[in-house]
């Protein structure tokens, strides 16, 4: 089964470099992305130069805490008034100005859609008036291709291709095979919100 289109991701961001960097090189090149992810109640972004995470910067949402789940009008609407900060923030904390960023990479879904809606429009905005290209996400590829990540001060394990990896977002529970950056197989997944609940 195919988990969606490519494209980037924080912990979601990604895909879409962890794929450029698998692609045959003659001369390397530096890619510096910016990731908007709005897809349920925490509104993220980050920047990611190749495969280092230079910043990752996430503001949740109190406002559900008093209904015991996610409201996704609340949630829409607190997006609204986060995301400019938020990506404000990620842009200072890796020490990148909007210019520098080679791409605008957005989480299409899956998600609530009020709040896809919020990054979706954010994302286009700046490219449209910055002039960079933009790049949808599948967020549940985001998620099992952030193994790839490195920080700015150290190298983390990567695992070798393939993989399986035990994928919990929301109400997606399971277990995908990663033979490959664009090559995912999902061989389980559970009725139940959780694991543990099944």
């Amino acid at each position: 089964m195919y988990l969606g289109k490519m494209g980037t991701s924080s912990h979601f961001l990604s895909a879409f470099t962890i794929f450029v960097k698998f692609l045959p090189h003659k001369n390397h090149m530096d890619i510096t992305i910016l990731g908007i992810e709005s897809s349920c109640d925490d509104t993220s972004a980050a920047v990611i130069r190749d495969r280092t995470l230079l910043s990752n910067v996430i503001a949740s949402q109190a406002v559900h805490q008093k209904y015991g789940g996610v409201i996704p009008e609340l949630a829409s609407r607190a997006h609204q008034q986060n995301i400019v900060p938020v990506v404000d923030t990620a842009l200072k904390e890796a020490g990148v100005t909007i210019d520098k960023i080679d791409a605008i990479a957005f989480t299409r879904g899956p998600g609530l859609l009020g709040s896809l809606l919020v990054g979706v429009s954010f994302a286009k905005g700046l490219s449209i008036s910055h002039d960079i290209p933009l790049v949808e996400v599948n967020h549940l590829q985001g998620h099992i291709l952030s193994h790839f990540l490195d920080l700015p001060d150290r190298q983390l394990p990567h695992p070798d291709f393939p993989f399986l990896c035990l994928l919990v977002s929301g109400g997606h529970t399971q277990i995908v095979k990663v033979d490959g950056p664009l090559d995912m197989q999902i061989v389980g997944t559970t009725i139940a919100r959780w694991p543990a609940a099944t």
